[in-house]
């Protein structure tokens, strides 16, 4: 391209290119953007996130270690009978499953709150209410698959058994098995390619049958050849003097197989983390950190929302649809002698979601000006759903406005991106349950790789700017 010298010899721009840089959007990447402190920066708060997915991967472990990070930093449970007063931290949880962070603000509820919502839950195998049968001298255990998978990703690798029993007599048994490295893992079997010519053949949807991710968990038998089922009976015998339950007990119990691996960065450059659960572990920690990391009384009560069932549709009485969420700021409403629902409406919400970044593997099902990209930031995304915009919120121009002000003034790296292309599928967040609150909210997360998958990959930038983009809604007017 033809450039003008200017009087010191040096190539200055020409016209067109000033009003590029005047009028068109950078498009460059984010590294370019941002300097090696910020990079650093990055690497370190990671290290952090890293460590809460290893230990949390399920909602309630998500719940009990957030709860346990906000009582080391001065965060109380909340007690209905007190009367709180500006700076107050507090926490309520919600049947061990959902969470609510908050710092009282000098106004307390009556201009409304900041409120940032993301989910802890994840898509894994749920075990059954009646799971444990023995085939052919193997002892296996039926799953029901929660959230949306592809079947086919989750076989053929090692798994852990999280979760929890409670006995008829009221004893609460936690489970873990498969973190440890002395600890024994599960999987699910596949098929041999020798003699898969038909399984090979049939659709990827329908390549695993639902019902054949049979958990495998032993293979020994009692030593009694007089009897049947003796590798069921000797699991049973090993979970009775493990755990003092009985067949009967898994009736009453939550467990979950979730991959068995741990976090661990991704690329000769270490730019990226790769791990079970990014979504949507990869904004709810961010969201808490930034609420327990501020130092200072806002002017109106800010909290972090961690809840759970997103993956199902946030249904039930731990999901956003429960009215958990209206009843705690109903509480507070009537602590500052007013209406619930006005405060609700002058509220404001991040609804802290990921997105699916652009993967030039699969560029078909994208629009590329209109994806984001990893290392390129927080991506606001203005509207989710399927199709034309169904099933979702859709962000007025004024709050985006508002949003792009506090990025902006504050230097985060973000960007904008729709999940795909119109018609190539969609999906839905909590953003629209926020809005059927008349709370105004868009979604801001993260650009996830292989989201869904038992190994999904994120930025660490990313990561990082997620904390900032909610530190700055915080402390935005």
């Amino acid at each position: 391209m033809l450039m003008h010298e200017n009087q010191s010899g040096k190539e200055s721009n020409t016209e067109a290119q000033n009003l590029k840089e005047s009028l068109f959007m950078v498009k460059k990447n984010g590294l370019l953007q941002i300097d090696d402190k910020q990079i650093k920066d990055a690497d370190e708060f990671c290290e952090g996130y890293k460590v809460f997915l290893d230990v949390s991967k399920t909602e309630r472990e998500s719940i009990a270690c957030a709860v346990s990070m906000a009582e080391k930093r001065g965060f109380e449970k909340f007690d209905l009978n007190k009367k709180y007063k500006p700076g107050d931290k507090v926490y309520y949880v919600n049947r061990e499953k959902s969470l609510i962070v908050a710092v009282i603000g000098e106004k307390g509820v009556k201009e409304g709150t900041k409120i940032v919502v993301a989910h802890a839950d994840a898509p894994r195998l749920d075990i059954k209410p009646n799971p444990l049968y023995e085939a052919n001298d193997l002892a296996m255990l039926k799953t029901h698959y929660y959230g949306g998978i592809k079947k086919y990703q989750w076989t053929a690798m090692p798994l852990s058994l999280h979760g929890k029993i409670i006995k008829k007599d009221g004893t609460n048994i936690d489970v873990r098995i498969g973190e440890d490295e002395n600890d024994p893992v599960f999987c699910v079997t596949d098929l041999l390619p020798h003699l898969a010519k038909d399984q090979m053949s049939k659709p990827l949807q329908k390549a695993i049958d639902a019902e054949n991710l049979n958990i495998l968990i032993g293979s020994r038998p009692f030593r009694d050849d007089k009897d049947s089922d003796l590798v069921k009976l000797n699991i049973m015998k090993l979970l009775n003097e493990k755990y003092g339950i009985i067949e009967s007990d898994f009736l009453s119990a939550e467990l979950e197989m979730v991959p068995a691996f741990k976090a661990s960065d991704v690329g000769f450059d270490r730019s990226m983390i790769g791990a079970y659960g990014h979504d949507d572990r990869v904004c709810a920690y961010p969201a808490l950190m930034a609420v327990l990391d501020y130092n200072k009384t806002p002017k109106n009560t800010i909290m972090a929302i961690l809840a759970d069932k997103e993956e199902t549709g946030s249904d039930g009485n731990t999901g956003m649809n429960s009215a958990f969420f209206r009843y705690f700021i109903a509480d507070l409403s009537d602590m500052d002698g007013v209406e619930y629902r006005h405060v609700l409406t002058k509220s404001k919400c991040l609804s802290a979601d990921v997105n699916g970044a652009f993967d030039p593997t699969y560029s078909s099902v994208y629009d590329p000006a209109n994806s984001c990209y990893l290392n390129n930031g927080v991506v606001i995304t203005k509207y989710t759903g399927s199709g034309g915009k169904y099933s979702t919120s859709d962000a007025s121009a004024e709050f985006m406005a508002y949003v792009r002000g506090f990025l902006e003034q504050n230097k985060v790296l973000w960007q904008t991106g729709e999940l795909g292309k119109v018609d190539a599928g969609g999906g839905g967040t909590i953003a629209k349950y926020m809005a059927n609150l008349d709370v105004d909210v868009v979604d801001l997360g993260v650009p996830v790789l292989s989201m869904h998958a038992p190994f999904e990959v994120v930025s660490k930038i990313d990561v990082y700017m997620a904390y900032k983009a909610v530190s700055s809604f915080f402390n935005a007017d």
